[in-house]
């Protein structure tokens, strides 16, 4: 079904947390934040689509489609993404103590 795979497509590539540039003391600190649902859409989408642009050799409804597969497939640029923004926020936890100031 097409809509299950878009489904679980954006849910594998919906990120649960991101990271925000804080000035404290005169240091930047990259501070992790938790993202609300319709945050999370949106950046699921957005990363889609710019995988999906960066592809080359084919007509852009192939490589969106190609990358949605990916996506479900947990695959893919824009799964990568995701798993880069969780590892950033995973490695700045020590500064999560910032965002409450």
């Amino acid at each position: 079904n097409p809509v299950e795979v878009l489904e679980k497509a954006i849910a594998n590539v919906s990120p649960d947390f991101e990271v925000k540039s804080r000035r404290v003391g005169g240091a930047n600190y990259q501070i992790p934040f938790p993202i609300s649902g319709h945050r999370q859409m949106h950046f699921a989408f957005s990363w889609l689509v710019v995988s999906a642009r960066a592809r080359k050799g084919m007509p852009y409804e192939r490589r969106l489609e190609a990358e949605i597969v990916d996506a479900y497939n947990a695959t893919g640029a824009a799964f990568k993404k995701k798993e880069d923004t969780h590892r950033m926020a995973e490695a700045n936890r020590a500064f999560a103590h910032f965002a409450r100031g």
